[in-house]
């Protein structure tokens, strides 16, 4: 192929930056339609058989659905170059054979040519084929063109020939590959194992911005259906959200997540159809081992996802395929519904989530996972203080339970009854065995680990509660990027806790989180000065100018004890304005070291249940009352071990 650039019509294509352009606008080409067109641009207007592009795109031991993988890819660049299949002006098919170029082409700045670096040929579909650019195909054709005026005595010669050839290849290949075991030097190419997956994000094809959380959406339900597959590693979400519209080489991409394997495609609805592509990549090698299309109508949706994750198990070789869930059919405008309120979940829009989820139960009050939604919503609202623990369980537990009782198999139904057991009802034997179930039907949830972390530092089980936070922060580092931090703090790590909090930080700079536990850790240590520091930039990042400021001047005025003094001041002025939880008062007694208020706020806590009790056993702000027979009296009253 030439290296350069190839000017057709009003495109160009650019060999040597991997690029496709219409004037100065790049656009979006996969690799492999990329690849292919280059070859079919480049090939003077010869015919290119389907056989030349398997062997020059994938490699001849490819295990691949080359039909599928081709369709697809001609499908892509007839749609980047507005070309009609019916009545093309670049992309001729040949049916049965192959591919066209029809345009007339030009290349430019082509390297070591020895001339002026321009030369043109000639591509339309009359053009003479010149002397020695024939493809296998085209001999077939050349051959048969000159066998008519022999007769069909001739023709039938030839077929005959062609048969006993591909007899004698068969009987060949089959010879070499059942003697390859006995050090034959023919065996077939083994195909790769594939032991851990990213599915990245699926692109839109509609071309419209607003249906992005569809395809969002449907990245998700694919990743949460091949995690149901305890024989493969498969990345969370989060991780993988991080490459949405980032064009890496999937090499590096599959390096940095810590996988083998890569699931890539598109997907797009029109009316009532929804159609997906998807091909699976072998990324040590970069190498394609499968594609395929599907189509089904928007109430099929769940039958896609399940033939896709067992079509994934197979290629991968796997002994069983993904589990699939219930046959319970799912109304496309629920469906909708449904996604739109995970995507405002995602976001944090937290309220906005709810409005869709009880639309999506309104319109399919069957839908188990909208329901486990809801519960969702409540619980973490009250864990976040804004509404109290009876609000909260009136509410998540009935839905939690619905949605167990819809679909038993969903594993956010069990975690959603977990998480309504650890926080709101405090029944830590039933949180552990909802858990337990959880993991069981998808071990690779990391919020499960998570939320079993939490659980295992309630009952004092240190050692547990870390190995479930390292397990939850390998599945997906994403997610909850302070859990391991905050586990080591508990375990009373606090170095270790503040090297993990600022290699995190280092990565992800914009999490306020983050850096707020660091400040934490600081103040713990007895470095008030750099605590502070800390905390005013985690203001800044959640964009509290105006917080960061105050507490600025309160340090100048009186250092640390000043500061700890000005949040007491804030808590009580918002207290007037709205709910707050009792224990943020303790929060700030205790650091202030004022133990009867302490213990006065903790109580009141416990008289409301208010969920972030959970961590009062190991929280450091509670320390210096651990000896208190009041404090180890509503620890004993929650069920939980002594302190």
């Amino acid at each position: 192929m030439p290296i350069g650039i190839v000017k057709f019509a009003e495109f160009e294509l650019d060999s040597d930056r991997y690029e496709l352009r219409r004037g100065d606008h790049v656009l979006k080409l996969e690799k492999i339609p990329r690849e292919i067109l280059t070859l079919l641009v480049t090939s003077g207007g010869r015919l290119v058989a389907r056989e030349e592009i398997v062997e020059k795109i994938w490699g001849k031991d490819v295990f691949l659905d080359t039909e599928h993988g081709i369709n697809t890819a001609i499908r892509k660049i007839r749609q980047v170059l507005g070309d009609d299949p019916e009545q093309p002006r670049f992309v001729q098919t040949v049916t049965g054979k192959g591919y066209r170029f029809i345009a007339a082409a030009t290349s430019i700045e082509h390297r070591g040519s020895g001339g002026n670096g321009t030369r043109e040929w000639a591509t339309n579909s009359t053009a003479a084929i010149p002397p020695g650019t024939l493809g296998n195909s085209d001999i077939g054709a050349a051959i048969e063109e000159e066998a008519k005026p022999v007769g069909g005595r001739f023709r039938w010669m030839v077929a005959a020939l062609a048969l006993v050839m591909l007899a004698g290849a068969i009987f060949v290949l089959a010879r070499m590959n059942s003697s390859a075991g006995r050090g034959w030097p023919f065996a077939l190419a083994v195909k790769p194992q594939i032991h851990s997956l990213a599915v990245l994000p699926l692109e839109n094809l509609s071309g419209d911005a607003n249906q992005e959380y569809f395809a969002d959406g449907m990245t998700d339900e694919v990743i949460t259906m091949l995690a149901r597959n305890t024989g493969l590693r498969v990345v969370s979400r989060t991780s993988v959200m991080q490459y949405k519209k980032v064009h890496r080489p999937l090499s590096d991409v599959a390096r940095e997540l810590g996988v083998d394997g890569i699931l890539e495609g598109s997907v797009g609805r029109s009316g009532t159809r929804v159609h997906m592509n998807a091909q699976l990549i072998y990324a040590p090698e970069d190498r394609h081992l499968w594609a395929e299309s599907y189509d089904r109508n928007l109430n099929e949706l769940t039958s896609l996802q399940t033939d896709l994750a067992q079509d994934i198990a197979r290629q991968v070789g796997l002994t069983t395929a993904a589990v699939s869930r219930p046959e319970r059919p799912v109304s496309a405008e629920a469906h909708d519904a449904y996604l739109l309120g995970r995507h405002y979940w995602f976001i944090s829009q937290y309220k906005k989530s709810l409005e869709y989820f009880q639309k999506a139960i309104q319109i399919q009050p069957e839908y188990a996972a909208a329901w486990s939604g809801i519960a969702d919503y409540y619980t973490a609202s009250a864990v976040e203080g804004e509404i109290t623990q009876q609000e909260a369980l009136a509410q998540a537990e009935p839905a939690a339970r619905k949605a167990i009782d819809l679909d038993d198999s969903l594993a956010d139904a069990h975690h959603s009854m977990a998480a309504v057991h650890y926080f709101l009802r405090w029944d830590w034997k039933s949180a552990e065995k909802e858990m337990g179930r959880a993991v069981d039907l998808n071990p690779h949830y990391s919020e499960i680990h998570h939320l079993r972390s939490y659980l295992f530092d309630s009952l004092s089980r240190t050692d547990e509660s870390l190995q479930e936070e390292r397990k939850a922060m390998d599945l997906d580092p994403f997610a909850r990027p302070f859990g391991l931090a905050l586990a080591l703090l508990y375990a009373h790590q606090f170095d270790e806790a503040l090297r993990e909090s600022v290699a995190r930080s280092q990565v992800l700079s914009s999490d306020a989180t983050l850096v707020w536990i660091a400040g934490d850790i600081y103040t713990y240590k007895g470095m008030g000065a750099e605590g502070v520091k800390d905390w005013e930039r985690a203001l800044l990042l959640w964009g509290d100018n105006k917080g960061a400021d105050a507490m600025q001047q309160a340090f100048h005025r009186g250092g640390f004890h000043a500061v700890l003094e000005w949040r007491l001041s804030e808590i009580q002025r918002a207290s007037r304005k709205r709910y707050v939880a009792p224990i943020e008062f303790a929060f700030c007694y205790a650091r202030l070291g004022r133990k009867d208020e302490t213990i006065r706020y903790l109580d009141r806590a416990y008289q409301e249940r208010t969920p972030f009790l959970v961590h009062l056993p190991h929280d450091p702000n509670f320390y210096f009352v651990h000896s208190d027979p009041r404090f180890q009296d509503i620890l004993k009253k929650m069920g939980l071990p002594a302190a």
